[in-house]
């Protein structure tokens, strides 16, 4: 009788391409099995889970207001998320979302504090225009620092969001701080030139991203110097195989990224806040880097994602609200659902296989009449010895 297969060997190895349906099935075991976790959680704190869900249904999407909040929590999320993509797409890791977000919404505010009199269309383009600069020339130091000492661009990345963050602490606090402000520490508003209008209840910002993210589609897809990115970002050595300009590449992705990471700084202080603060970022440099990988790199589902962990967020800030609990409550449980859907990636790059275990060949000795084969020759090796 046969012994059933014993697997003692995984094997590992990379996917050339995932099928869609290996995609869709991952995230979907991903999300059901965040669910039950959650749902266990809620059970022991003493919660019905599916009143737990309902609510966060209302807080995020239940009302209409709280829609446009979600969208408007959507727009920063995914615009820096989609700037971002053109360094991780030449495999520089840009950290410095963060502070380029500071350094665009810096430039702009400059120039709707202190720019002359002039029309809103004017006032908002140069707006933009200082944001993309700012941002950019703040990106490209680590970009220079990269491609001229090899020095690591994620630390340089992450040390200049602390900079850029004290810079713009020292604006509100010192330089620019408002003499009207009853000793509050706070920057004037913009004036209504500076201010982004709304279209529908939601700011204009929103169109600037579907036209970024569009934009940046195009380039990626159709276009030569998206081509060269993918190269670059695959191997350095194809990109000197074809004579690519590594340098001028690698500088001028990384001044788009940092670009449109200037520009949400732009749309944050003008549109959200009408202002200049410490809070015009809200930790969507951070959180942008988990959106682009979860979008697999492709800059229209970037919008997709952040919008649904936009909702997810505000239907978790909501239960923390009308259930009275602990605000590590309601951030665990948007930790497990990134846990596991971030996790589910593993199964769309890598394929599993399983090698049954093989028995070791028997030595000779171990073998079947070994005895009687050797035996007879031992004996006649011994008697022309001793002839000998």
């Amino acid at each position: 009788m046969s012994k059933p297969p014993v697997f003692s060997r995984i094997n590992i190895s990379e996917r050339l391409e995932c099928p869609r349906r290996i995609r869709l099935l991952a995230l979907v075991s991903a999300l059901v099995a965040s669910v039950v976790v959650i749902s266990v959680i809620l059970l022991f704190m003493g919660f019905n889970p599916f009143d737990v869900y309902g609510k966060m249904y209302v807080g995020s999407l239940g009302s209409s207001y709280s829609f446009k909040w979600v969208l408007t929590r959507t727009i920063p999320l995914a615009l820096t998320a989609v700037g971002l993509l053109f360094t991780f797409r030449i495999r520089f890791w840009n950290i410095g979302g963060e502070g380029q977000i500071f350094m665009g919404a810096f430039a702009a505010s400059a120039v709707a504090l202190f720019s002359p009199e002039m029309s809103r269309p004017l006032t908002l383009s140069l707006m933009v225009v200082a944001g993309f600069a700012g941002g950019a020339l703040w990106a490209l130091i680590p970009g220079l620092f990269k491609v001229f000492r090899n020095m690591n661009e994620t630390i340089v990345t992450l040390m200049l969001n602390y900079i850029a963050v004290r810079w713009v602490s020292y604006l509100q606090y010192s330089a620019w701080r408002d003499p009207s402000s009853l000793g509050f520490p706070k920057i004037r508003f913009f004036p209504q030139r500076a201010i982004l209008p709304e279209v529908s209840g939601i700011h204009a910002g929103v169109y600037i991203l579907i036209a970024i993210a569009v934009l940046t589609f195009v380039i990626f897809k159709y276009t030569k110097p998206g081509f060269r990115m993918s190269i670059l970002g695959e191997s350095d050595d194809t990109a000197r195989y074809v004579r690519l300009k590594k340098t001028s590449l690698t500088l001028l992705s990384v001044a788009i990224s940092g670009g449109i990471c200037g520009i949400t700084g732009m749309i944050q202080a003008s549109a959200v806040n009408n202002t200049l603060n410490v809070s015009v970022s809200s930790g969507v440099g951070f959180t942008a880097i988990i959106i682009s990988w979860l979008a697999n790199m492709n800059p229209l589902i970037c919008i997709f994602v952040s919008f649904l962990f936009s909702a997810l967020s505000e239907g978790a800030s909501y239960i923390q609200t009308v259930y009275q609990i602990p605000e590590s409550i309601a951030m665990l449980i948007q930790s497990i659902v990134l846990l596991f859907v971030i996790g589910s990636t593993f199964f769309t790059r890598y394929s599993l296989s399983f090698r049954e275990h093989e028995e070791p060949p028997p030595s000779g000795a171990d073998m079947p009449g070994a005895s009687e084969l050797t035996t007879p020759a031992i004996t006649e090796a011994e008697t022309q010895k001793e002839e000998a």
